[in-house]
């Protein structure tokens, strides 16, 4: 009795949250929002990247004006994801002729200066614009990888270049932009300091979308807004998101009048998906409410017809999720969507960048 005692333990302990439980069962739970245009037309094409020199997270796309498609990618040798990525991360640039691949390693645009600086390790979270006719790469790194500080200690920065190819120049000697240390900011003292930063350009303003928190509350996005480009960023007063639970990640961009952020919804306490993705709509990008909201996309298996879990590699995570979704646009269109997995679901050892198309509605 008591090794079927254990044994159930570990079944609803590797199940994770109540509505993964469900789907452990068999029984998928009820969405609680409709579907989006996006998570409606998306066409799942595989694998954008693999590497197997490294383990692959976070990847921000981008078209050069010879169309080419440049990633911009977190990335370590070692094969775990916690604690490596906030050691040992860097981003590396891959290129290919082609949205959905096959990518080519081209250069290591960030790595950890190694020295006493806020970004010591770990650049991390890339996000890429953009801006006129230079290319803007945003992401987070940490001064100290042990806990504590970190996460606390995470905060954004800026890095600038004429090329996709580099070299990247940090804004401000330093690259710093955003942080959680101002006692007058309802964020100040973050428990995970500033992170996933997504960054829109907007009716002449730069908006800047990032991961937080108030004191022991529930991680939200905040908004810190720029007269320009390089800063200073001022966080706005409120929280932007409405979500309910743990809300990850973040991509925004601009489409049909409206500003959407696409954030992960960990445990579906907002889309009824665990792992799903949240669609936010908002018309002046500072105001997301929930019963805006739509599915941005659902888990793996709803789009791989021959998944099957006894084949799956299960380097991360508790669920067959994206993780760190971003949009690539064209024609100011949202046409792809690229999201690293923790699971690999073809039984590769390491984890893989899957890219869907957005096809037309």
């Amino acid at each position: 009795m008591r090794y079927f005692r254990i044994k159930a333990l570990k079944f609803i302990l590797g199940c994770g949250s109540f509505f993964s439980l469900l789907v452990c069962y068999g029984q998928k739970p009820e969405p609680k929002l409709k579907e989006s245009f996006i998570s409606k037309n998306l066409d799942f094409k595989g694998v954008a990247l693999e590497d197997s020199d490294y383990t692959l997270w976070g990847c921000a796309p981008i078209q050069d004006e010879e169309g080419k498609t440049h990633l911009y990618v977190a990335r370590w040798p070692e094969k775990n994801v916690d604690p490596a990525w906030r050691k040992s991360s860097e981003i590396a640039h891959y290129v290919s002729d082609a949205p959905e691949g096959p990518f080519l390693f081209s250069d290591v645009a960030l790595k950890g200066t190694g020295i006493d600086t806020w970004d010591k390790f770990a650049p991390h979270n890339p996000e890429i614009k953009k801006v006129g006719n230079r290319y803007v790469l945003l992401f987070i790194a940490n001064s100290d990888y042990v806990q504590p500080p970190h996460p606390s200690n995470q905060r954004i920065g800026m890095a600038i270049s004429d090329s996709p190819y580099g070299p990247w120049k940090k804004v401000g000697g330093n690259g710093q932009i955003l942080s959680a240390d101002n006692p007058e900011k309802w964020n100040y003292q973050s428990a995970n300091g500033v992170a996933n930063p997504a960054f829109l350009p907007f009716e002449g303003k730069y908006f800047l979308y990032f991961k937080t928190r108030q004191g022991s509350g529930p991680l939200r996005y905040g908004l810190a807004i720029a007269s320009n480009l390089e800063g200073p960023y001022e966080i706005t007063d409120t929280p932007v998101t409405a979500n309910k639970g743990v809300l990850e990640d973040g991509t925004v961009f601009y489409h049909d009048g409206f500003i959407y952020l696409l954030t992960t919804d960990n445990h579906g306490e907002n889309t009824g998906i665990v792992g799903g993705g949240t669609l936010w709509k908002s018309k002046d990008g500072i105001h997301f409410r929930l019963e805006d909201a739509a599915i941005g996309y659902d888990r793996l298996p709803h789009y791989y017809a021959p998944y099957n879990e006894e084949k799956v590699v299960k380097v991360y995570g508790a669920d067959p999720k994206l993780e760190r979704p971003k949009i690539l646009l064209q024609d100011d269109k949202p046409k792809y969507l690229y999201g690293p997995g923790g699971w690999n679901i073809y039984g590769g050892e390491r984890t893989v960048v899957y890219v869907f198309k957005i096809n037309d509605n």
